[in-house]
């Protein structure tokens, strides 16, 4: 049984004082990271102005996103880190979500780092969803092309509770983080909207990525605020 879980922690930042800091990070976190015991696989990332991928960064928002050995070692990192200190002191806001994989398909950085997790809550309908991808060079143009056609169907979407666009380099490494009420709301934007099946149908016919993968997770602990409140916080009770 996988006992590995994965987090991801959104930072926004006010000035451009603590910004230009957050962007620095974007390459200084590396060395505070490889000294952090239990980590398997992590990804420093910005984000886009967007709800989903989008060309034009978000200076003010971060993520970090984390493959732990056990819950231990991420509580370990959360609460008495130099690393997340730095973070906590700089930040406006902090919001990380603790998950465990369901579904991982594809590579990122040619690996799969999520191991599948079978003690699950069945009572938690709630799902996390990452997709990501690595645009090749020839296809930018088409692929951007058509990224406001396929989001138009997150707009008051339902079932959506959250979503943003986040990505290592911009442009080129992209990802979506999106988080469902639960399995029908999932499956009714994917299978239900014409944008997003003609977007699958283009990524196939055009080969749009030289690496790309799908991951869904359950979410089952969400610390912090984000845009003043908590957005899982029924997690909690």
């Amino acid at each position: 049984m996988a006992s590995n879980i994965t987090t991801l922690t959104f930072l926004k930042y006010k000035n451009w004082r603590t910004k230009i800091w957050a962007f620095g990070m974007m390459q200084f976190a590396h060395t505070y990271l490889a000294k952090e015991s239990g980590i398997q696989f992590y990804k420093l990332m910005g984000s886009g102005k967007g709800r989903g991928f989008d060309l034009f960064p978000d200076w003010s928002t971060y993520a970090l996103l984390i493959v732990w050995k056990d819950e231990k070692c991420a509580i370990d990192f959360f609460e008495r880190s130099e690393l997340f200190q730095k973070y906590k002191n700089h930040s406006s806001e902090r919001w990380t979500i603790f998950m465990k994989n369901i579904l991982a398909r594809g590579s990122w950085s040619q690996r799969n780092p999520f191991q599948i997790h079978s003690d699950l809550d069945t009572s938690n309908e709630l799902l996390c969803i990452i997709t990501r991808a690595t645009i090749r060079w020839n296809k930018l143009f088409s692929f951007w092309k058509y990224v406001p056609t396929s989001e138009k169907p997150l707009l008051n979407n339902d079932g959506l509770i959250y979503t943003k666009g986040i990505g290592e380099i911009p442009v080129i490494q992209m990802a979506t983080f999106s988080i469902w009420k639960n399995m029908e709301a999932l499956k009714k934007f994917a299978y239900q909207s014409e944008a997003h099946k003609v977007a699958i149908q283009k990524t196939r016919e055009l080969d749009w990525y030289s690496e790309e993968m799908f991951c869904r997770f359950q979410p089952y602990q969400s610390l912090g605020t984000w845009e003043g409140k908590n957005p899982l916080s029924n997690l909690n009770q």
